[in-house]
């Protein structure tokens, strides 16, 4: 037996739809359509003044709605200031654990400094020569030889040709560069503590600046600092560089150089769909949408963009489409707010239960119930089909927040209660702990969100939502039978038992139980009242617990709670 037989033996409160599903993967349609709502050229019975100054009203749009360039801007604009700026966490890495030791192929070598040269052949010795002031070492049987500002390859070339000149056959020349002078280097400008740091001419700005605490994050500049040397400017380094693609100036540092954090530049705030909101700071006044991009870590699925500022004419705010963004002006003092706002055309529903197929099927926005059962084969006899049910996420939040104010209601109504006399506080205070108690359980409970579909063997044909999962369930032979019974279990379905019957077989009612509560919660998901219900195969007997006090409008409220959550969790909460 397939779905479409089983759609047939059912009457629907809507007649199907004549689209087939049997490839439901390709049912997204390539075209689209939309109505507007249109209102009816008529106006109230009034004078005829009245009506001619209803004709007079100018009824031109206020804006083109169509555009994608305008909306409504709910939230106030967001201050930059307020933001962490781009890079706010680089100084815990750990930059200044470990002083380098300066010693690279590019490394220049400078006054106080140490060579080793080997020598052998026909002539032979070995001997740490330091640099002295005028940049030279001596070289023995050679002389002095100057080797500042050279690398290592270049030292070794130097060398070698001094000694070769003098002694040209049979020699061997090997030369090391030992050990570096080091420097102390002064950190200033917008930093958390300014000062004068040692390390070796080879470090990098950012250990230098790491040891003086780090850019200040209120005024300090990350794309504007200057080593300075003698008073002129020897590197000038941008921070983003190195965030963005790693790469940052390395210059040689010499003793008494001077790092000089500037103060931030023109900043802009980033928000939205993004990984982190920052303030992203200008080199200029302005910059281009495709550089924005470029800096901001943007999540996936963003299609829109809102920039709103203020222009010489103005407040200024405009939505634009991602691939028209990056042509933009952003200027100073802007806010960008990225946004995934683009509606998918598909959504995803999940089967389970007695049925041939998949688990899950992607349907068009505007499919129906109806239209998915016509693509679901099932086993012959051995499906349920008058009692389908489906979970929607939807309808569980309003069933979570439903709850949830029933019982906040009850905990204000209750727990603020006064007492006039001693007697009454304490059945009050047993009250109070036992409602307490109710509550913390209660809460802990989850909605299925069940949504009932077929009742009295007809199904609603409903437009089906994105997460929906729809339960086509097996006949079944057995009774539940569960709540404030000695027993709780499953027993075979026995035609002509009743209600009591299931019961006694369970043991029968606790002490606890309320006899005249009794629920039924059918397969489809339906709770009926035990009261002349016929049982079919499949139920739960759900037997309620009573309310334990003698106020009456308490029992009464406790009773309609526990009531709510049966239907929403199908437990019956004991009290």
């Amino acid at each position: 037996m397939n779905a479409t037989r089983l759609i047939k033996r059912l009457s629907l409160k809507r007649p199907l739809a004549t689209v087939s599903l049997l490839l439901v993967s390709s049912l997204i349609s390539s075209t689209s359509w939309a109505q507007s709502i249109s209102l009816p050229n008529t106006i109230l019975p009034e004078d005829q003044a009245s009506q001619q100054q209803v004709e007079q009203v100018n009824d031109t749009p206020r804006a083109d709605w169509r555009s994608g360039t305008y909306g409504p801007v709910s939230a106030q604009p967001q201050n930059p200031d307020v933001l962490p700026p781009f890079g706010a966490n680089l100084f815990t890495g750990g930059f200044r654990g470990a002083m380098g030791d300066g010693l690279n192929a590019g490394y220049q070598v400078k006054p106080g400094d140490q060579i080793t040269v080997r020598v052998w052949g026909a002539l032979e010795f070995e001997r740490v020569l330091p640099v002295d002031a005028q940049g030279n070492i001596f070289i023995p049987g050679s002389g002095p030889l100057n080797v500042e500002g050279q690398n290592s390859q270049q030292v070794e070339s130097s060398v070698r040709g001094a000694i070769t000149s003098v002694y040209p056959e049979n020699v061997q020349v090997y030369t090391n560069v030992q050990g570096v002078q080091p420097v102390a280097v002064f950190v200033t400008g917008y930093v958390e503590n300014p000062g004068r740091f040692a390390g070796t001419p080879n470090d990098s700005v950012l250990y230098f600046l790491d040891q003086a605490g780090g850019i200040d994050q209120d005024l300090g500049s990350y794309r504007q600092i200057r080593v300075m040397r003698n008073d002129r400017t020897v590197a000038t380094v941008d921070l983003y560089d190195f965030l963005i693609n790693g790469s940052i100036a390395r210059p040689q540092f010499q003793d008494g150089d001077t790092i000089v954090v500037e103060e931030r530049g023109p900043a802009i705030a980033v928000g939205g769909d993004v990984h982190r909101e920052h303030r992203y700071e200008l080199l200029g006044n302005q910059l281009s949408g495709a550089e924005l991009v470029n800096l901001a870590r943007l999540r996936s699925g963003v299609s829109h963009v809102l920039l709103r500022g203020n222009r010489d004419d103005g407040p200024f705010a405009q939505y634009f489409p991602l691939d028209m963004f990056y042509g933009q002006t952003i200027r100073s003092g802007d806010e960008v707010l990225f946004s995934a706002d683009k509606r998918s055309e598909t959504i995803v529903v999940e089967v389970e239960g007695s049925y041939y197929g998949p688990s899950r099927f992607a349907l068009p926005r505007d499919a129906r119930l109806s239209e998915l059962l016509d693509a679901i084969p099932v086993p012959e006899n051995m499906t349920a089909v008058e009692s389908i049910s489906l979970q929607r996420e939807s309808v569980r939040q309003q069933q979570k927040q439903s709850m949830e104010d029933s019982l906040r209601r009850l905990e204000t109504t209750y727990l603020s209660a006064e007492s006039s006399t001693n007697e009454e506080a304490k059945i009050r205070a047993q009250e109070a702990e036992l409602i307490q108690d109710f509550v913390e359980r209660a809460r802990e409970l989850e909605p299925s969100g069940r949504l009932v579909v077929a009742y009295n063997d007809r199904i609603s044909d409903i437009r089906l939502q994105d997460g929906d999962i729809i339960t086509i369930p097996e006949i079944s032979d057995s009774m539940l039978i569960s709540g404030e019974v000695l027993v709780p279990q499953a027993a075979v379905f026995r035609p002509g038992m009743n209600v009591i019957d299931y019961i006694e077989s369970a043991g029968g009612f606790t002490n606890r139980a309320d006899e005249d509560h009794i629920l039924i919660v059918r397969q489809n998901g339906a709770v009926e009242n035990a009261r002349n219900v016929n049982l079919r195969p499949g139920d739960e007997i759900l037997v309620m617990p009573a309310a334990p006090t003698h106020n009456l409008q308490l029992a009464s409220t406790l009773t309609q709670i526990l009531f709510q959550i049966a239907v929403a969790t199908r437990v019956a909460v004991d009290l």
